[in-house]
């Protein structure tokens, strides 16, 4: 079994823009229409996780230079 690597944060907004782009210009047919939006949705999760751990650690290392 191979692990895949887990995409930056700007590889991540990257494939969803790509994806979303290939949406709009009707370049999906019915079957890659559903795993994609699956796979934007992924992406979406993810991207939102990365910068609530982002911020959390700012705030960390802010906090800390206060004390």
């Amino acid at each position: 079994m191979t692990t895949k690597k887990k995409p930056t944060y700007s590889e991540a907004v990257a494939e969803i823009e790509e994806i979303l782009q290939r949406m709009e210009n009707e370049e999906l047919d019915v079957d890659e229409l559903s795993e994609k939006v699956k796979r934007v949705s992924e992406l979406v999760r993810y991207c939102r996780n990365k910068l609530k751990n982002t911020e959390e650690e700012v705030e960390k290392v802010l906090k800390e230079m206060e004390e």
